[in-house]
């Protein structure tokens, strides 16, 4: 029994060692059968916890690592998501798409360019506004301006600003710049297809009209951000830009005038006849430019 009493002692030391982390090892009786058997069952039940805390401790690191994916996951969704919203207001929703599913497509890049730039203008805007509330005109502007950006969108081109009653966009950044005066072209005809439609509605509810004139101009320009730190505006700055402004400025109500080189690319495309030579500031020599009739 004295024997007995040490051999439980010895266990209860034992054990309360492994309890206590000090050992690991399997606890070994071997003067008493009974006792041995006991800590054979002890061992076998050990090793089992000791299994059991192995899978534990891997599930937990597995955890950890689903939980840092998923946690990156999601921040990347936030970011795609943020992303999409800002592109949604220069592009339309299926180039958005396209450029966030492709390695290189966030045109973040600054760069020298060929591309075709649009102008189109509300004509006698300043008259037309003095017959009307700031509500009004305003109400008249997110009209026709949103009716203006979807047909960009749908025609492969991005809006560079808005100016007063004035619109800029670009072509040629997102698309092959080859493709880009087509795309300007159809664009403006079919902007001017949806004012006249446009004013077809107001005219019926007696609001005031308008017509709008385009200019479009193909060349090279520098693309990039520009503005300060704290505001950046992606667009597109050169000569080309100033000679698109002014050929919208020659373009009469329901008009589109084009320069020679979009008028080189789009000839074969639609309807085109020439307009004559325009003098341009800053250029010594005139420029021809080109009216566009019909698709």
């Amino acid at each position: 029994m004295r024997r007995s009493a040490d051999q439980l002692v010895t266990l209860a030391t034992e054990t309360g060692r492994i309890e206590a982390g000090e050992k690991n090892d399997p606890v070994q009786i071997k003067e008493d059968l009974e006792m041995n058997d006991i800590a054979s069952h002890f061992n076998a039940l050990f090793k089992k916890l000791q299994e059991v805390d192995k899978d534990i401790k891997e599930q937990g690191v597995q955890l950890l690592t689903y939980a840092r994916d998923l946690s990156l996951s999601y921040r990347k969704a936030k970011e795609e998501e943020a992303l999409r919203n800002r592109l949604s207001r220069y592009v339309g929703e299926n180039l958005v798409e396209k450029l966030i599913n492709s390695d290189n497509g966030i045109f973040i890049e600054n760069e020298r360019k060929d591309v075709t730039v649009l102008f189109a203008d509300i004509r006698s805007f300043s008259t037309l506004a003095e017959k009307m509330s700031a509500e009004e005109v305003i109400e008249m502007l997110n009209q026709f301006f949103t009716a203006m950006v979807d047909i960009v969108f749908r025609n492969n081109g991005i809006l560079d600003k808005f100016i007063g009653d004035q619109l800029m966009a670009v072509f040629g950044i997102i698309s092959h710049n080859r493709s880009a005066p087509y795309d300007a072209v159809k664009a403006a005809i079919e902007m001017q297809e949806a004012t006249k439609d446009l004013m077809n509605v107001r005219a019926k509810e007696d609001k005031e009209t308008f017509e709008i004139g385009i200019g479009i101009n193909t060349g090279s320009v520098i693309v990039g951000n520009v503005g300060a730190e704290n505001r950046m505006d992606y667009t597109v700055i050169g000569d080309s830009v100033n000679i698109t402004a002014r050929l919208q400025q020659a373009a009469k109500g329901g008009e589109i005038i084009i320069d020679e080189r979009s008028f080189g690319q789009t000839k074969d495309h639609f309807c085109i006849r020439e307009k004559g030579k325009l003098s341009v500031k800053n250029k010594t020599k005139p420029i021809i430019c080109y009216e566009v009739l019909a698709r």
